[in-house]
């Protein structure tokens, strides 16, 4: 009987630490979630600003304000094929 008794507690010991580690894990997920969940906020964020960053006219400006760059004459332009 002592012996079937200590099964018993043994096992609901057991019962125990499985569901509290269930828990732990499900508050892990969240916690993952929600770091995901912002880690997909802050890559649209940087999609929308490498887009603005990229924009032809953008580049174009910066290159001739910035740079001093000019476009060529077409006479000058010499096309290389393989």
């Amino acid at each position: 009987m002592l012996i079937l008794a200590a099964g018993v507690i043994a096992s609901a010991i057991g019962v125990v630490q499985v569901r509290h580690e269930g828990r732990q894990r499900y508050i892990d997920l969240r916690a993952l979630n929600a770091e995901r969940d912002e880690l997909d906020i802050e890559y649209g964020r940087l999609q929308l600003e490498q887009a603005t960053w990229a924009e032809m006219s953008r580049v174009e400006r910066v290159a001739r304000e910035e740079l001093g760059l000019v476009r060529p004459d077409p006479a000058q332009v010499t096309v290389v094929r393989r």
